[in-house]
């Protein structure tokens, strides 16, 4: 799991929407973005291009204090491997980057072989 995001953030999640194929991906990195709607394409405000998002249940509640729904946000950074494999993260990756083929509604998505040092396999690293 990522260290940057619990279960208990996703909760509430209905559905991933993919903008981009995650198996062409290696690995995406994802956030908790504060957002009016609980469906439909956030407005991304990153560098780098949103690949993925999270759609909500139609119970889940707004943020208390800021009236916004909670909702994963996946992107890649444009010095990311995808757009420079020999780059920075050429083996390794981000610290909030998980393997795509492992992200589920409701669950933070895991590291794996892939998605640490590139290749085509899905083991998970530990």
């Amino acid at each position: 799991m990522s260290s940057l995001l619990q279960a208990s953030d996703l909760t509430h999640e209905d559905k991933v929407v993919w903008l981009e194929n995650p198996a062409q991906l290696d690995y995406v990195r994802q956030a908790l973005d504060k957002t009016p709607r609980r469906r439909g394409r956030p407005r991304y405000y990153r560098d780098g291009r949103m690949v993925g998002f999270a759609e909500l249940r139609d119970s889940a509640e707004a943020d208390p204090d800021s009236g916004l729904q909670k909702r994963r946000v996946f992107y890649l950074l444009p010095h990311d491997r995808d757009a420079e494999p020999e780059g920075l993260y050429r083996a390794g990756a981000p610290g909030e980057a998980v393997d795509p083929r492992t992200v589920e509604p409701g669950h933070v998505g895991m590291k794996t072989e892939r998605s640490q040092r590139g290749g085509d396999t899905r083991r998970t690293v530990a």
